[in-house]
C-alpha cells in the first residue's frame, strides 16, 4: 500500500537519515555513485560537487536519484529522483519524486493485498 505525501515533507523525512549517495548516468549509460552531504535549501537538495565524472554526466543528463541509506537495521530508505544543476560549487536537485522505500520482508506489519512485493510510502510527485 502506498501512501502519497507531499514534498513538503521531505525536509521532515530528512532528519531520519545521514549522508546519501547521488547516482547520475554516463551518456552510455553507466551508473556513477558517489557519497553526498546533502542539504534542503528552499526546496532544492544541495550537495557539493561531486567531482569531474559526476559533473560530466549531469551535463549531458541531469535526471539524478539520491538514495539515503537507513540508520537502523531493515530500516526505510529515502529515495529521491529530481533534476540536478551544477554550480561553480555545488550540485542543485529539485525533486521531482520521493519515496520511503524497503522489502516487504522487512516490514514489521503484514504485506499490503494485491502484487506489492515491497514496503514504499510516496512523499509526493510532480
Amino acid at each position: 500500500m502506498s501512501v502519497k505525501v507531499d514534498l513538503n515533507q521531505l525536509a521532515d523525512a530528512l532528519e531520519d537519515f545521514d549522508s546519501g549517495y547521488l547516482l547520475s548516468v554516463s551518456p552510455e549509460g553507466r551508473v556513477k555513485v558517489v557519497s553526498v552531504e546533502a542539504r534542503l535549501d528552499d526546496g532544492r537538495l544541495v550537495a557539493a560537487t561531486p567531482g569531474k565524472g559526476t559533473a560530466a554526466n549531469i551535463a549531458v543528463n541531469s535526471c539524478v536519484t539520491v538514495l539515503f541509506a537507513p540508520r537502523e537495521f531493515q530500516g526505510m530508505s529515502l529515495i529521491v529522483d529530481g533534476r540536478a544543476e551544477l554550480t561553480d560549487s555545488d550540485v542543485w536537485i529539485v525533486p521531482e519524486v520521493a519515496v520511503l522505500h524497503r522489502p516487504a520482508a522487512h516490514s514489521p506489519a503484514p504485506n499490503a493485498p494485491g502484487d506489492c512485493t515491497n514496503d514504499c510510502q510516496p512523499l509526493g510527485e510532480h
